[in-house]
């Protein structure tokens, strides 16, 4: 196995990961919903999950943890990664907002933080910062 083989498999792992943890929220109330079931389509896809991975993420005894941490660092980064998911296809839609908050507090933000984080995260990824942000971003 080629080094390249062990990166494309490690972020296929941490996608799977996600998605994972994506699902379980969506399902945390009960059943779906189609409007949760279609996000969770578009998760999938984006992550380029496999209809028999999606098949075994969603079975019902399977509920995958997210995996909280306390270093503040590695929240931050997963939140980076879950909002580069999102912005794959340019924007954030309601559904994913919802989502967002909700991943953002199980890996251990507080609600107040859980709405700062991602109000800046989605000024940063939508492209709507002002240049003083942008200036500190480039030269750091």
């Amino acid at each position: 196995m080629s080094f390249a083989d062990l990166y494309t498999s490690g972020e296929h792992r941490r996608n799977l990961a996600h998605f994972a943890a994506l699902a379980t929220l969506a399902s945390i109330d009960g059943e779906l919903s189609i409007e949760e079931k279609n996000m969770l389509d578009r998760f999938a896809t984006k992550l380029d999950i496999t209809k028999s991975e999606f098949e075994e993420v969603m079975k019902k005894e399977n509920k995958y943890p997210i995996d909280a941490s306390h270093d503040a660092e590695k929240r931050l980064e997963r939140l980076f990664d879950f909002f580069r998911i999102i912005y794959t296809d340019h924007g954030i839609d309601n559904e994913e907002m919802i989502l967002v908050k909700k991943y953002a507090i199980g890996m251990g933000f507080t609600g107040e933080k859980a709405d700062k984080v991602i109000e800046r995260s989605i000024e940063i990824f939508g492209g709507k910062i002002d240049f003083d942000d942008y200036l500190y971003l480039v030269n750091h």
